[in-house]
């Protein structure tokens, strides 16, 4: 892991050569992950020409000394910022970034401490090197996506038409990913059955799920601190016709951007091309959503889709993840995480997806 640490920390040195800083203060439990490996609620990170601070209060102090394998000056302080300064005394370092995302409040603080200093706010400074995964990174992601493809099999004989609510899936699919080895759910499950999967954000709730529904399962686990984050729709007891057309037409753009996906594809493809199929079936005004997103450390990360010309790149890890939502009767959806490679994508998510009917 120190090699990898060290990797990532060249990179982000290299980015404050380009974008003209003397140095970044980073914040927040993922970003101080990825440049240290340390892991607690509590940290804040500056990493200058030629300079490396670690700070944190006295609850993580031993912590950090275990996990922190790259060079990093660690201190124990209640006030990191005003540390910061002290440490910086008579070091010539004036041009200091920070992420713009910081509340006003938090903002207001940092101008205060940071008098004379020329602070320049950074436009997601580390989630653009995130974007990329490394080795470990995909190896944590593909081992989340296996324990999802478990669960999922094994939620299929639990469900009981009739009998089993949407809230007993999501609590069944929660312990049983822990149970492969999973740390936690990597967000709030949405487990949608008949009229509600035709909401595409249908948290589950206390309805039984009924034979002659439609059950939509979106979910996902964090392994090693990376997400999985797939969604399968089964249809419960029987399916009628138009059914079986929706969730083919689904299937058919879902695979379509499988088979399109590689490095050079701009965002603005990455997007349409299941959108067209969709649309050219007559479903179009019924595709309410993104094609998809990043994942990594967050559940939702850069990039996104839509109708910029950049392109996807190498270790790239996407989501594919088409639907059709007829409201007031229900929805079709298909996820899959995709790592993308110089010439196509490797789909990390291997549960079934031919249509299945759960008697």
């Amino acid at each position: 892991m120190s090699a990898i640490i060290e990797a990532r920390l060249k990179k982000v040195e290299e980015k404050l050569e380009a974008n003209g800083l003397d140095g970044i203060i980073i914040s927040g439990q993922r970003n101080v992950y990825y440049v240290t490996g340390f892991w607690g609620t509590e940290s804040t990170v500056f990493i200058g020409r030629n300079r490396r601070i670690f700070l944190t209060d006295a609850r993580y102090t031993l912590i950090a000394k275990q996990s922190i394998t790259a060079e990093f000056e660690i201190v124990e302080t209640r006030s990191a910022l005003t540390e910061i300064i002290k440490l910086l005394e008579g070091s010539h370092l004036k041009t200091i970034g920070f992420d713009e995302q910081v509340t006003y409040a938090d903002y207001q603080t940092l101008s205060q401490i940071f008098q004379g200093f020329d602070l320049q706010a950074q436009h997601l400074f580390l989630e653009d090197l995130r974007i990329i995964k490394d080795e470990s990174e995909i190896a944590a992601i593909r081992k989340a996506c296996q324990i999802s493809d478990k669960a999922f099999i094994d939620v299929l004989d639990f469900i009981k038409p009739g009998q089993t609510t949407e809230m007993a899936v999501n609590h069944f699919l929660d312990a049983r990913m822990r149970q492969y080895g999973a740390e936690c759910a990597s967000f709030e499950f949405i487990v949608a059955s008949g009229y509600r999967s035709a909401m595409p954000h249908g948290v589950a709730s206390d309805k039984i799920i009924q034979s002659g529904e439609t059950l939509t399962l979106d979910f996902g686990c964090y392994y090693d601190h990376y997400v999985s984050d797939m969604t399968r729709t089964v249809h419960v007891g029987h399916v009628t016709d138009e059914e079986r057309l929706i969730y083919e037409t689904v299937l058919a753009a879902n695979q379509a951007l499988i088979d399109a996906a590689k490095a050079g594809v701009t965002y603005r493809q990455f997007d349409q091309i299941p959108r067209q199929l969709i649309q050219d079936a007559g479903f179009g005004d019924y595709f309410t959503h993104g094609i998809g997103h990043g994942i990594g450390l967050d559940i939702h990360e850069y990039p996104y889709f839509g109708t910029s010309d950049e392109t996807i790149k190498p270790n790239m890890v996407l989501t594919d993840e088409p639907g059709i939502y007829i409201p007031d009767k229900y929805g079709v959806r298909i996820e899959d995480d995709l790592l993308i490679t110089e010439d196509g994508c490797e789909v990390l998510t291997l549960a079934p997806k031919e249509l299945i009917v759960i008697k």
